[in-house]
């Protein structure tokens, strides 16, 4: 682990082509933001417990925010279980569900713009403080989950809200998976933007997530990284989907990055394993409760968290 300093920036998505059909859309998303598909998964056992009260121990609210093309069960189907088992108050949405998805099951959320994802966010936020009597909350986000507080935090009022922020393959700088961004940036140079939101029909998140979008120009104008928030970085060398995973490093005096590798050579995990991989969940408590950190054992662990 290294702290650096000084501010800086931003996040994940993007493809060209015709208008994409659904295997297109598949094809692209699972590339971008590392899809799992989700298993049918009921509520997370100790998440969502809305007569939970933080204690003396923990007390701040955890909010967790899902990635692309994912869910609030699967994508925190061993760290929700394991905050409650530490004694946590832990809380989760699916967020990005397009309107007009079909009813399915699993839910599949991540797809809608990140402005509208961000708005349902500050509700959430609102009513698990409400609910905890408290008036701040600590997030943990993966993949897109990184950007859609972020945007919450600048353009929606919630940087008061926010105590400490733990991101999981976020990508300040964007990402750029086979030169998609470049690809992108060619057809704005030629005047073609007003094609892109079709090429992503399915995904419109995904566009906005690409180096150089109009989106993280937005959000990166006077940097990603708010005084009144403390930030941990966590990203692995390994992850090809925030490409390249330096785009998860952040600077500035209350931001800390953690490359995995740096401590564990043996950890090898993936974007799509992060989630569950023993390492940086390890890192992910020690950044919730900085007093009592304890150091991560190196665990051995393949492509996909195992």
């Amino acid at each position: 682990m290294h702290t650096v300093t000084n501010p800086t920036h931003c996040e994940d998505c993007g493809t060209t082509g015709v208008r994409m059909g659904k295997a297109g859309w598949v094809a692209v998303v699972s590339l971008l933001a590392g899809l799992l598909t989700p298993a049918s998964a009921s509520a997370l056992e100790g998440v969502n417990d809305w007569s939970c009260h933080p204690s003396a121990a923990h007390p701040k609210p955890v909010i967790l925010l899902h990635g692309t093309g994912d869910n609030k069960d699967y994508t925190w189907r061993v760290l929700g279980p394991q905050l409650a088992e530490h004694g946590y108050c832990a809380f989760s949405l699916t967020y990005g569900v397009p309107p007009n998805a079909p009813v399915a099951d699993p839910v599949v959320g991540g797809l809608a713009l990140i402005e509208s994802s961000a708005v349902e966010l500050e509700s959430f936020v609102d009513k698990v403080l409400l609910a905890t009597n408290t008036r701040k909350a600590d997030i943990v986000g993966y993949s897109q989950g990184t950007m859609v507080p972020t945007y919450y935090a600048k353009f929606l009022n919630g940087r008061g809200k926010i105590n400490t922020y733990v991101s999981l393959a976020p990508l300040w700088d964007g990402t750029n998976p086979l030169g998609l961004g470049t690809v992108m940036a060619v057809l704005r140079l030629l005047g073609l933007s007003s094609a892109i939101p079709y090429l992503f029909s399915d995904c419109v998140a995904c566009p906005q997530l690409l180096t150089g979008s109009s989106f993280l120009d937005k959000v990166r104008h006077d940097g990603i990284f708010l005084p009144e928030i403390t930030y941990t970085n966590i990203v692995t060398k390994y992850d090809t989907v925030v490409w390249p995973y330096t785009s998860g490093l952040g600077f500035g005096p209350n931001v800390t990055n953690v490359v995995l590798q740096d401590t564990c050579e043996a950890d090898e995990v993936n974007h799509v394993g992060l989630v569950i991989d023993p390492n940086a969940l390890g890192h992910v408590l020690n950044a919730l409760d900085r007093t009592h950190a304890k150091p991560v054992p190196c665990v051995p662990t393949g492509p996909l968290g195992y």
